[in-house]
């Protein structure tokens, strides 16, 4: 018996994607798909388009050419809008209710939602349920904003800058709940200005700019469309010296410490080592994601 092979259809679909404000390409030709068991990076300067974007996978707005499915279905259709969840930046939740109303309103709009104590877990409101919405910090709204947006158990969540306002353990806790729903099998959205926070959560990688995907794959893939390096070593060398060197595309720094951004490392290092044989601590970064952005970005326009 001949084996064959499955391809599952993506959870959301954008195909040949046009879109004006008035006089304001918005959109120009966009083509994206979301994934199962995976999230997706969705990268762009303001007004590049992601927002629009999102809005037509949500059925928010409506693409003048090109065709919009969620599940394999119009986005408008309550049976799709019944397997997301969404956190926005505006989010408009009534401040005077308590966290656990909240999360009772949201909990009853699905079949099989997830427990209260499960959203507190996944989330981090410890302690939050008994206090007025309105009286939370700005990173406390977002953790509620959050658990609302994953009560439901959706097949596809979008998190529009999900971690802005929290602090460092909040934002760790955060990505460790979306990597948990990721490996679940559900598909997820970012949108993010924390490119580290892309770089360490993100399966693909997609780039906006001027309405068009111009960069698309894994980190790695994006990263490799960069090729500098960034050496990194405690030296006593001239640091206007260094900038001047070949391959050497700038030179800062910072105490004893200094950082060399060059397009070819190896004999950037070879005349580090051999002007200063005292130099120690070295280190060669390859390029990260927000060094692929910049470029990618920058080449675009």
């Amino acid at each position: 018996m001949d084996s064959a092979v499955v391809t599952l259809s993506p959870l959301a679909r954008l195909a040949g994607i046009h879109k004006r404000y008035g006089d304001v390409v918005a959109l120009d030709g966009l083509d994206l798909e979301v994934r199962a068991g995976e999230l997706l990076a969705l990268l762009g300067p303001n007004g590049a388009g992601k927002s629009t974007a999102i809005g037509l996978m949500l059925g928010l707005t409506r693409a003048d050419e090109g065709r919009v499915e969620l599940f394999g279905l119009p986005p408008q259709s309550l049976e799709a809008r019944r397997g997301i969840g969404v956190m926005l930046q505006s989010a408009g939740i009534p401040e005077t209710l308590r966290v656990r109303e909240l999360l009772d309103v949201t909990r009853s709009y699905y079949d099989t939602p997830r427990s209260v104590a499960d959203c507190v877990t996944l989330a981090g409101l410890d302690g939050l349920l008994a206090r007025q919405y309105g009286k939370l910090s700005g990173g406390q709204q977002r953790r509620v904003q959050f658990a609302m947006a994953i009560c439901g158990r959706p097949r596809l969540l979008f998190l529009d800058e999900p971690t802005t306002g929290l602090d460092i353990e909040a934002r760790q806790r955060l990505w460790a709940a979306i990597r948990e729903l990721v490996a679940e099998g559900a598909g997820v959205v970012l949108t993010t200005h924390y490119l580290e926070e892309a770089d360490a959560l993100a399966d693909r990688v997609v780039v906006i700019t001027g309405g068009k995907a111009v960069a698309q794959g894994s980190v790695q893939q994006i990263r490799s469309r960069v090729s500098q390096r960034r050496v990194r070593c405690l030296s006593a060398l001239d640091i206007d010296a260094v900038a001047r060197w070949p391959h050497v595309l700038g030179a800062t720094r910072t105490g004893p410490r200094i950082e060399i951004v060059a397009d070819i490392a190896e004999p950037v290092v070879r005349r580090l080592l051999a002007e200063d044989a005292a130099a120690s601590d070295l280190e060669i970064i390859r390029a990260g994601l927000a060094d692929a952005f910049v470029e990618i970005t920058r080449e675009a326009a």
